[in-house]
């Protein structure tokens, strides 16, 4: 793992690939995260990205923000156009870029799921990217199923009664060779998890926490502070499962201990989408990290138990 003393040396630490003058948001979680992605995997990647913010904030060609191959796709395309470039450049014996669909949460919970589920059944040699703002942001702020309970948008004016699907964990189920998740707050970590991606063969999945300050109605300056704010009070929890073997990440190693996670309710108020939330969703909000924690600790109880069978 990376770690701060050895940052200087990233090969790409000083190179940007998706340009300065784009048109994403002061803060934008799309945009911290990508910058670091492609530091990760470097120049020769191509890029999917089904409908999303990422859609509209690259400009227009010419002077469009992307130094390197992009394509734009529809809403339930992500995964099978990647397929059919990975393919192509197979078929042309291009077997040294890396292909990525980047895609927001709408596309992926919801309106991609079947393309990448298909892709991930077949095996495909692609890094599939959730890019997850909690809410279809490009379109007006509607929900989306990976919005969590309370939250306010457009189309839940009074706050979200569903809870947030566990997207990470579906596609872990697809035993796939690589799952993780990641955040704009570790970026450090985001990179690592990147750089093994791609060394892998078949479907690698990563989910990433990217606030959106419009559309979480929080100051601009404070998007990576409240990514810091999840995974320090356990919402957002870093991992990976690597052949099947799992591992906390970052931080989220040292808060398998309950009392060392701190509580949601300053997390919640510092964004405006929180402000309707009542107090027995906060309860199930508080519910739901805690049932996640203790899918974790079932996997490392599991895989303990594995290590001491003969």
């Amino acid at each position: 793992m990376t770690n701060m003393k050895d940052v200087k040396t990233i090969p790409y630490r000083d190179r940007e690939f998706f340009l300065q003058g784009n048109a994403t948001c002061a803060g934008c979680g799309l945009d911290l995260s990508l910058r670091w992605a492609l530091k990760a995997l470097g120049p020769k990647t191509v890029l999917v990205t089904p409908a999303s913010c990422l859609n509209v904030v690259i400009g227009i060609w010419p002077k469009a923000a992307p130094d390197f191959p992009f394509i734009n796709m529809v809403f339930a395309g992500g995964a099978s156009a990647a397929t059919g470039v990975y393919h192509g450049l197979k078929a042309r014996g291009i077997e040294d870029y890396t292909v990525m669909t980047y895609a927001g949460d709408g596309g992926t919970t919801d309106i991609g799921i079947q393309a990448l589920s298909g892709a991930a059944e077949r095996g495909t040699n692609i890094i599939y990217v959730c890019y997850d703002n909690e809410a279809y942001m490009n379109t007006g702020i509607q929900r989306s199923s990976s919005t969590p309970v309370g939250v306010m948008t457009t189309t839940t004016p009074f706050g979200k009664t569903e809870q947030k699907k566990n997207l990470p964990a579906i596609m872990a189920a697809h035993n796939i060779p690589y799952v993780a998740t990641a955040s704009v707050a570790d970026p450090l970590d985001l990179y690592d998890k990147f750089k093994k991606a791609k060394d892998i063969k078949g479907l690698k999945y990563i989910h990433i926490y990217a606030p959106c300050p419009p559309g979480w109605r929080i100051p601009s300056e404070k998007s990576v502070e409240v990514a810091k704010m999840a995974i320090d009070n356990g919402m957002w929890i870093l991992y990976e499962i690597e052949d099947g073997i799992f591992r906390l990440t970052g931080k989220s190693k040292r808060l398998t201990d309950p009392k060392k996670r701190k509580p949601i309710h300053d997390y919640l108020k510092i964004q405006g989408r929180f402000r309707l939330v009542k107090e027995e969703q906060i309860k199930e909000l508080e519910q739901y990290r805690d049932y996640l924690w203790n899918q974790v600790e079932k996997e490392l109880l599991y895989q303990q138990m594995e290590e001491k069978t003969p």
